[in-house]
């Protein structure tokens, strides 16, 4: 299974992005997803993550109603829409699948999912 993440770049605060995650595999439907975020220094964090069928859906604090996650499973895609960007929210961003996820589940640990895109980077300027 291989991850391939898209759709970041430079923009300024107050902008939007969607990120996209397309997943090599025929069962993409068996995985729970989400997107993590990493700055130098720092570990990496939780941003949002949707359930295998897109039902449930969760999302850091700091999000704030910013961003909204979803997916297509018939593209075999997860999607990072992100509004209002703020400087802060400037990282690495990484989608994960957790292939042992059950069908409702959402999971903010990284140490669940197994499999990882490469990451994109997001720049916001003030």
């Amino acid at each position: 299974v291989q991850l391939q993440a898209s759709g970041g770049g430079l923009v300024q605060a107050g902008s939007s992005l969607r990120l996209s995650c397309a997943a090599s595999v025929r069962t993409f439907s068996r995985y729970g997803m989400g997107w993590f975020r990493q700055t130098p220094g720092k570990e990496r964090e939780f941003v949002a993550a949707i359930s295998r069928n897109g039902g449930f859906k969760d999302y850091a604090d700091f999000v704030s109603g910013r961003f909204t996650i979803s997916r297509d499973n018939a593209k075999n895609t997860v999607y990072l829409q992100m509004n209002s960007l703020k400087p802060e929210d400037t990282a690495v961003y990484y989608c994960a699948g957790n292939v042992n996820a059950i069908l409702s589940g959402v999971y903010h640990s990284a140490r669940v999912y197994e499999v990882w895109g490469q990451g994109t980077l997001v720049t916001v300027s003030s």
